[in-house]
This record gives structure tokens, sequence and C-alpha cells, in this order.
């Protein structure tokens, strides 16, 4: 592969790597400051909207996006340094050495970071579906039709799409032939569950929006605009 195919490989890869708060890739955000890719190397460069942001969340970020690198074929070294964190310097070198996060910072259990990404992921799956059925909703299905609703019946889309990717970072069923709206367990959820249920997800969903705004403008602030530095790592220009 040559170095603009395996440089686009690794962008790709970086795009799978969602803040787990904010259920956004990185890429997208614009917390990627550099890619660098040289043979078979790959390294990154990450930055985040301020010097004080969770250090289990920065964590989750680097070493995902370390592993996606890793997994790109071609590519057989990598690097994924964060910078201007207060916790930068102890996790690039967990990450880098490949600890868990309890090794990193001790006192603190990777049992405690799984669950912390689970809860994100159901937080996620909620705002895949107050987009689905927020659009359903809008072209006349009622909230009992809903109920009745298997992932067949909703139309392609991107929002879709993202709903069965979401259920199944959890386990759930996201076939065809199952139920639009489950629990967290996968039992389908009954009609006089739905309100609530949805009331829920919308909450949920604009929290996560609106946290994604606040962190662009904060990322804003403190670096300036990075559409061009988007635009230019997107298409292949090393830094």
């Amino acid at each position: 592969m040559t170095d603009d195919g395996l440089r686009a490989a690794a962008w790709h890869a970086l795009s799978t790597v969602s803040d787990p708060e904010l259920d956004e890739p990185i890429t997208d955000l614009g917390f990627v400051a550099e890619l660098t890719v040289d043979d078979d190397r790959a390294a990154c460069v990450l930055r985040l909207p301020t010097y004080f942001c969770a250090p289990n969340f920065a964590y989750l970020m680097v070493a995902d996006a370390y592993d996606a690198l890793a997994a790109v074929p071609g590519v057989e070294r990598v690097q994924v340094r964060l910078d201007d964190h207060f916790a930068s310097e102890e996790i690039n070198a967990g990450v880098a050495a490949e600890f868990g996060f309890a090794d990193t910072f001790a006192g603190l259990a990777d049992g405690e970071l799984a669950d912390l990404r689970q809860a994100f992921r159901r937080k996620a799956h909620l705002a895949a579906v107050d987009r689905v059925c927020g659009g359903l909703r809008a072209d006349g299905w009622s909230v009992e039709e809903l109920a009745r609703l298997r992932l067949r019946d909703v139309p392609q889309s991107e929002d879709r799409e993202r709903l069965c990717r979401r259920r199944r970072d959890l386990g759930l069923p996201a076939g065809p032939d199952d139920h639009l709206l489950v629990e967290d367990d996968g039992r389908p959820l009954a009609a006089d569950e739905l309100p609530a249920h949805l009331r829920f997800a919308q909450v949920v969903r604009v929290s996560i929006d609106g946290n994604a705004g606040f962190c662009r403008g904060l990322l804003r602030t403190r670096y300036g605009d990075d559409e061009t530095l988007r635009s230019e790592l997107k298409g292949g220009t090393t830094r």
C-alpha cells in the first residue's frame, strides 16, 4: 500500500474512535491535531477542549486511537500522543506501555473504566433511538405504531445505521426482524412504556448534542478555527 493509501486508511481508522461522552468521532470533533504516516509507522497527536478534561475520558480516546491505528493493515509501529492535558504524561506513557487504566492511575480500577464505557454506550444508544424515532414521528408515525415496528420497517438512513451499530456495541439484537425499541436487556418495549422511554431518550440526545456543541466552542477558543486543519488531515497532508 502506498503512503497515501496508508494515510487514508489511518484517517478512516481514527474516524471509528469516538469521544465516549459525546458519541462523535474524534476526527469530526477536531481532536486529531496531527497525523503522520511514514512507511510502516503511524503517529498522531490528540488535543482536547480543556486542560482538565476528565482523565478517564482522555485515556479511553488515546487507547482507542492506538488500537485503531494498530489494526490498520501495513501499520507495524504506532505512536499516539495527547498534548496540552494535565495528565498527558501519565496517559501517553501508560498507553505506549499497554498498561491498563488502573496501572496508569494507581487506585482506579479497570472495572470502573469498563463500567463507564458501558454507561456511555447506553446513552449513545438512547440518543440514536431519539434520532430515528424523531424522524419517524415527524413522518406521521404514532407512538403506538412505533411499538410494533421492526428494524426492517425503518427507512435506510445514517441514523438507522448508527442505531444498529450502537445496539451491536451493547450486544443487543440488530437484525432486520428485531424490534425497533428494546430495553437494555433486549426485551421489546411495550406500548405503554414508550412515552416515558422516548422522553428520556430525547433528554439524553439533547444533552449529548449540547455538550458536543459546547466542546467544539471550547476547542475553537483554545486552538482557533480548525476547519483547514481537518481538511488537510483528511485529504492526506502530513503535518
